[in-house]
């Protein structure tokens, strides 16, 4: 699989949460995660954006589908069960 059908196949995989509550973490730099909480608010042809909750100084950030073909950001979605974690292998965004 070519890395441009990956990327297109995570965002379609995306487009199925868009609207749900999501855990995000992310590689900040010199041995820092990130980890905000937040809605999928929209999926756009190269990025995602999730609107983060109200204790976050940013009211939104954007993340391209890249980020989570290389594992720079993990994303879980919270349902009633706990967090899904979304892992992306052999072409597939698992839950």
């Amino acid at each position: 699989m070519t890395a441009k059908n990956a990327l297109n196949e995570i965002k379609r995989s995306l487009d199925r949460y868009v609207g749900e509550k999501i855990l995000l973490r992310a590689n900040g730099g010199r041995r820092k995660t990130i980890e905000r909480t937040g809605v999928l608010e929209e999926t756009y042809p190269s990025v995602f954006v999730i609107k983060l909750d109200q204790e976050n100084s940013f009211k939104r950030v954007s993340y391209s589908y890249a980020d989570i073909l290389t594992e720079t950001v993990e994303l879980m979605v919270c349902n009633d069960d706990g967090h899904v974690r979304l892992t992306y292998s052999q072409g597939i965004l698992e839950a």
